[in-house]
């Protein structure tokens, strides 16, 4: 059946769907939890369309986004914890506060004015709920991807000074801590039965991740956008690596690796010279 567009529709489907009486089966089963891994899977859905620049994906991943928000909106009525309207008003309510530049007198000259000014009513925020962390790293969300966290740490951190001046500390900071996790993965490799070996090359690992998020913020570059960018040109690579080997009447599992780094090679060649 076609629809309005109008919010109450789909408020109405989400009520339908949760009916116990004639609903859907898998609907009446969800929970907070169980929805929640659907509701970040859409929010990265809506990410990629972005990325790719497809608008009509945008607005059916979009779509998508606000059903994960009714769908909780509605468990939540249905606990008489609060309504749909209820998470309307809120962000609405938050939205001009936060804004008092637009919507009130304060006078805010540019973006770094009104993000300092964010930040500072989010502090008031949360102090009026009586949250006693007073911390500038305060308020980031352990929820949040890690790679993300990460950012935002090391932003909030900046902020009262504790930052390097620029890339060069952060790039030999990075090649030491190259250094500790060859040789944590050298203590693992003398002894594989070495479980705090291994809890080392993991902490380094993180350690090495850590740093290589701060020096994708000084190079203002967007941590999850790069690695992204990265995961897209491996995949395409890899499958013009596969494409190459089937045409050839012989798949990559059954060459060496030599020879598939020569086809990767061949590959990269390919895409520099604008072929394929």
């Amino acid at each position: 059946m076609s629809q309005s567009g109008d919010i109450r529709d789909l408020l109405d489907i989400m009520a339908r769907l949760r009916d116990p009486d004639g609903g859907c089966p898998w609907d009446l089963e969800q929970d907070f939890a169980s929805i929640a891994p659907y509701t970040v899977e859409e929010a990265y859905e809506v990410a990629d369309a972005i990325a790719r620049g497809d608008l009509h994906d945008l607005k059916d991943e979009l779509g998508d986004l606000l059903l994960q928000v009714v769908f909780h909106a509605r468990m939540a009525e249905e606990a008489g914890a609060f309504a749909f309207t209820d998470v309307v008003g809120a962000i609405c309510d938050k939205m001009v506060r936060r804004h008092p530049h637009v919507f009130g007198d304060a006078d805010r000259d540019d973006a770094d004015a009104v993000a300092r000014s964010w930040e500072a009513i989010k502090r008031e925020e949360r102090a009026g709920r009586g949250a006693q962390d007073d911390s500038a790293l305060a308020g980031i969300s352990r929820g949040l991807p890690d790679w993300m966290r990460a950012a935002k740490l090391q932003q909030r951190a900046a902020r009262t000074g504790f930052d390097w001046p620029g890339p060069a500390p952060v790039i030999a900071k990075l090649r030491e801590e190259l250094g500790e996790v060859e040789a944590e993965f050298a203590a693992v490799a003398a002894d594989h039965d070495d479980m705090a070996a291994q809890a080392r090359l993991e902490a380094e690992l993180g350690d090495l991740l850590f740093v290589a998020a701060n020096l994708a913020r000084h190079a203002q570059v967007d941590v999850g956008r790069a690695l992204r960018g990265a995961n897209l040109k491996f995949e395409r690579r890899f499958r013009a690596m596969e494409a190459i080997a089937a045409a050839e009447n012989r798949p990559l599992d059954q060459r060496t690796l030599d020879e598939q780094e020569a086809l990767w090679t061949r590959v990269k060649a390919q895409e520099a010279a604008g072929v394929g």
